[in-house]
C-alpha cells in the first residue's frame, strides 16, 4: 500500500505535465506507472495464490504418474515371474509325461513278456498232457490189440494146424514176440527215413 500512495501524487503529476507538452511515446507518463502497478499486483497475485495451486496439482499429477509407472514396472516383473514359473512347471510336466510314457512301455514289456512265459508254461503243460494222454492212448491200444491179436492169432493157428491151441502161456509167448517184431520194425523204419534225408 505504501508504494500505491507514492505512486498516485506522482501519476497526476505526470498527467498535469502531459496536457501543456505534447507526449513523447519514449518518456513513460502516468499510465505507464498505473500499468506497471497493475502488472506488479498481478504478478505477485499470480505468485502468491494461483501458481502454487497449479504447481501443486501438477506435483500430484507427476507424484500419481510415476506411482503408476511404479505399479507397470512390478506388473511387468510379476508377469515375467509368472511366465519363467509356468515354463517350469510346462517342463516339469513335460518331463513327468514323459517318464510315465517311459514306465508304461515298461510295464508294457513287463506284462508282454509275462504273458509270452504264461503262454510258453501253459503250451508246454498242454503239450505234456497231450503226449501223456498219447501215451496211455497207445498202452490202452497196444493191450488191446495184443489181447485181440493174441486169440485171432491162436485161432488162425489152430484153424491151419488143425488142432485147437489153447495153451494161453504158449499163446501169450508167440503174441509178444510179434508184437516185439513189429514194434522193432516200426522203430527200424524212422531210422532208415532219417538216414535216407541226411
Amino acid at each position: 500500500m505504501a508504494l500505491t500512495e507514492q505512486l498516485v501524487p506522482l501519476v497526476l503529476a505526470a498527467a498535469g505535465e502531459g496536457e501543456e507538452e505534447t507526449s513523447n511515446f519514449l518518456v513513460p507518463n502516468g499510465t505507464f506507472f498505473i500499468e506497471l502497478a497493475a502488472f506488479l499486483l498481478l504478478f505477485w497475485l499470480l505468485t502468491r495464490y494461483i501458481i502454487p495451486f497449479i504447481n501443486g496439482a501438477m506435483e500430484r499429477r507427476q507424484e500419481a504418474i510415476r506411482a503408476e509407472f511404479a505399479e507397470l514396472d512390478e506388473a511387468k516383473a510379476e508377469a515375467k515371474g509368472a511366465e519363467e514359473e509356468y515354463k517350469a512347471q510346462l517342463a516339469d510336466a513335460r518331463k513327468e509325461a514323459a517318464r510315465i510314457r517311459e514306465e508304461a512301455r515298461e510295464q508294457g514289456s513287463q506284462i508282454v513278456a509275462e504273458a509270452r512265459e504264461a503262454a510258453v508254461v501253459e503250451a508246454n503243460r498242454v503239450k505234456e498232457q497231450a503226449q501223456a494222454q498219447i501215451a496211455a492212448e497207445r498202452q490202452a491200444a497196444l493191450t488191446s490189440l495184443r489181447a485181440e491179436v493174441g486169440s485171432l492169432a491162436t485161432t488162425l493157428a489152430g484153424r491151419i494146424v488143425g488142432e485147437a491151441l489153447e495153451d494161453d502161456e504158449r499163446s501169450n509167448r508167440v503174441v509178444d514176440r510179434f508184437l516185439a517184431d513189429l514194434e522193432a520194425l516200426e522203430s527200424a523204419r524212422p531210422a532208415a527215413q532219417n538216414g535216407a534225408t541226411s
